[in-house]
């Protein structure tokens, strides 16, 4: 067996050969972060707050009750300046009770305050969502950072390995006369290299399963590697421009910019209801109960019953009202440049991730075809080696292509598989089912 085919098959071992091989495959991890990222978590609890602002709108708009209640004691004492009237002493207790409602009838500013409480509930709803679709992107991306990783370290300690046989072989066949120190040295040069990248390639794997770990809140476990079912689909439609306008629409982060404008549109319209005039109806019941009269008389009770109706025109407040509306018009233009920009960056990223995938299915299908040749030079090259038309030097060269065409292809394996999920995010249509098609591409447990 190949020394290179062996390595790689030690590698592929490691991760599924028997049960137990690997701890998660993408679909487990998935899970995992849906209950353990702090990011996600942090916008589930903004969208529960959230929805608290439609119920605090409406209670100016509804009406009030309140009920208050005094008791205290006495101690009077009264003398006259005359020096003949007798004064008087008296200790005693007074009670009060009084209930109160009130019912705003027109207050435009109230009003318009719930129609924002419903656009604020809204607007979370479309954040949450983005939140979801990113928590998707982000382990996916994550997950595949993890086994790419894994692939370099793989292929670096491949190279390593066969570069050793290289470098021995060159050292007999130095030692035998049939070939010079200068090939000895190139295997040398080339050893060294690769052990540096190995170990390069090893730091690289221990930061992304940091990485990982970030998400999921414990240590990484070993995923399931990416299979041989990887299936290779072009968008559908196969139209950008449809893929584009779709995103324009329906994208939760630009529904999310729309909601802020219309946010901003109704806070102008509520600064200006502070020039508007308001009507409440109020009702109320009141107790007094005292235990002496004023000179040390009876006790009194005193029931006292209102209902009416008051109006109040706001005339001038210095100014406030005005700056107040000049500012939220500033706000509104803000908002409205905040969705122009929203919907030109998910334009842009739609028309990216629709040309990853479609570039990278014609990638994928280049560096296969690309691995076929580089591993049919090497044999070619090692063969003429062996018959004198061929150096050292010109297989470590056959391996280095090998090498790099192994890895350039899983890395455009993952490119494509981030590229299809990231164009199912830009028109909000990623979810879980998108999950688990992947997963279908992983290597399965027994």
């Amino acid at each position: 067996m190949k020394p290179v085919h062996a390595a790689l098959l030690v590698w592929a071992a490691a991760f599924n050969a028997g049960p137990g091989a690997y701890g998660a495959d993408l679909l487990e991890v998935y899970k995992q972060a849906q209950g353990a990222d702090a990011v996600y978590a942090s916008a589930r609890a903004t969208w529960t707050a959230t929805q608290e602002k439609l119920p605090q709108a409406r209670s100016g708009v509804l009406p009030s009750v309140s009920l208050s209640g005094s008791t205290q004691y006495n101690d009077r004492e009264i003398r006259f300046r005359d020096g003949i009237t007798p004064g008087n002493n008296a200790r005693f207790n007074s009670n009060a009770l009084s209930l109160s409602l009130s019912q705003p009838l027109y207050r435009r500013q109230n009003m318009v305050a719930v129609a924002q409480g419903r656009t604020q509930v809204d607007q979370a709803d479309a954040v949450l969502a983005q939140a979801a679709q990113d928590l998707i992107t982000r382990v996916a991306q994550a997950y595949v950072d993890v086994l790419l990783s894994a692939d370099n370290v793989a292929f670096a300690g491949a190279q390593k390995t066969a570069i050793a046989e290289q470098l021995q072989q060159a050292k007999i066949s130095f030692q035998v006369g049939t070939a010079t120190i200068t090939d000895t040295h190139e295997a040398q040069a080339r050893f060294d290299l690769a052990t540096s990248q190995e170990i390069a390639a090893k730091s690289d794997l221990d930061v992304k399963q940091r990485a990982l770990e970030l998400l999921i809140g414990k240590a990484a476990p070993v995923l399931a590697p990416l299979s041989a079912r990887l299936q290779l689909t072009p968008p559908e439609p196969a139209v950008l421009d449809k893929w584009v306008e779709e995103a324009r629409s329906v994208n939760p982060q630009v529904r999310a910019a729309e909601y802020g404008l219309t946010l901003a549109q109704q806070e102008v319209v509520r600064n200006r209801g502070a020039h508007y005039p308001t009507l409440d109806a109020f009702a109320g019941v009141t107790r007094n109960a005292s235990g002496v009269g004023t000179l040390g008389g009876p006790g009194t009770d005193i029931n006292n019953r209102n209902i009416g109706l008051q109006l109040a025109l706001p005339i001038y407040q210095g100014g406030l009202v005005d700056s107040r509306v000049r500012e939220a018009v500033a706000n509104e233009e803000k908002a409205r440049q905040d969705l122009e920009s929203a919907r030109r960056g998910v334009e842009l990223q739609t028309r990216q991730n629709y040309v990853g995938v479609t570039s990278g299915i014609a990638q994928v299908r280049a560096l296969e075809a690309a691995l076929t040749s580089s591993q049919s030079a090497l044999d070619s090259t090692r063969l003429g080696r062996e018959v004198g038309v061929r150096t050292q030097v010109d297989v470590l060269n056959a391996q280095q292509q090998l090498f790099s065409a192994r890895r350039d292809l899983a890395q455009a394996k993952y490119n494509y598989i981030m590229s299809t999920l990231k164009l199912k995010a830009s028109v909000g249509r990623l979810t879980e089912a998108d999950v688990v098609a992947v997963n279908a591409w992983l290597e399965r447990k027994p």
